[in-house]
């Protein structure tokens, strides 16, 4: 049972974390040096930018298999944005490693710097409880650890930029930058409390089918560039080709484990008043968010 819990602990990552967890969270802490790594900043959104209140809602292989179901949400609420994920194991690795994460953070939608993340993990045996809050004013994370099942609890303190996001809020970031063939910056992220640069570019222009449909995308490779596992994690996500940037597929490679995710359905509250996206005559139209994002200067 042990040799196929380590076989199957990579899913616990890239089911909750599909966009940027699982290279980037085995890369954090690994305490190697980013004096030489290209300059890691959070681009704040532009004025005009509106955070769509919108759940994308993928199914999850590995190899052959069923792995499970992953969603990924936003939600504008007062003077605020709330990111949500929920990730939960199926088909044969549910048998031997059952997985059921949440997963929130609190964002800062004039900055997009992550000011809170709460999680609990239900992953094979492990059951556990995680607060991490981001202290600009001290430039510290302070995260809290507690494990359900003995009631230990571990706190742990790390230094930190003026602003970070996170390996879920990171999914919208990306997102919402003028993403165009060639188009690369890197950006720190912040997970359990541990710090982590990633780096991504626009590598082209693509067609795709997923189950949403057929559809015009941007492939856009993230990788992490520093730590143990610089070369090792990568994830390729496929964002459709229009001002929305909808995330319809995404790749992500650890080692020897390779999941896809792909778009099951996207949900979206509001008046609908962009266009749809760039598709195939053949494929469904997806909900369009409440307003058009607007490319940042």
């Amino acid at each position: 049972m042990t040799s196929i819990v380590q076989l199957l602990r990579p899913l616990s990552l890239a089911l909750l974390s599909g966009v940027l967890g699982a290279p980037l969270l085995a890369a954090t802490g690994s305490g190697a040096s980013t004096a030489s790594a290209p300059v890691s900043r959070v681009i704040a959104p532009s004025a005009g930018y509106i955070f769509p209140n919108v759940e994308y809602i993928y199914s999850v292989q590995w190899g052959l298999f069923r792995a499970g179901t992953s969603t990924v949400k936003l939600v504008r609420s007062g003077a605020g944005v709330r990111v949500t994920a929920t990730a939960d194991s199926a088909g044969m690795p549910d048998k031997f490693f059952k997985v059921h994460d949440q997963f929130n953070a609190d964002v800062n939608p004039r900055t997009f710097c992550t000011a809170l993340i709460t999680k609990h993990n239900e992953e094979g045996p492990r059951r556990r409880d995680i607060t991490i809050v981001l202290d600009y004013a001290h430039a510290k994370s302070k995260a809290d650890f507690k494990d359900l099942k003995t009631s230990e609890i571990k706190h742990t303190e790390a230094d930190i930029p003026n602003c970070v996001t996170d390996v879920i809020s990171g999914f919208f970031y990306v997102a919402s930058l003028p993403l165009a063939p060639g188009y690369s910056e890197t950006f720190p992220v912040n997970d359990n409390g541990r710090m982590t640069n990633a780096r991504f570019e626009v590598e082209g222009r693509e067609h795709i089918k997923v189950s949403a449909g057929e559809f015009e995308t941007l492939r856009v490779k993230v990788e992490p560039i520093a730590g143990a596992m610089k070369g090792k994690g990568t994830l390729w996500v496929w964002f459709t080709n229009d001002a929305r940037h909808i995330p319809v597929q995404m790749k992500s490679k650890l080692g020897f484990a390779t999941f896809t995710f792909q778009m099951q359905k996207i949900n979206v509250a509001g008046p609908s008043r962009a266009t749809a996206p760039t598709r195939s005559p053949s494929s469904p139209i997806l909900p369009a968010p409440a307003s058009t994002p607007t490319a940042r200067k």
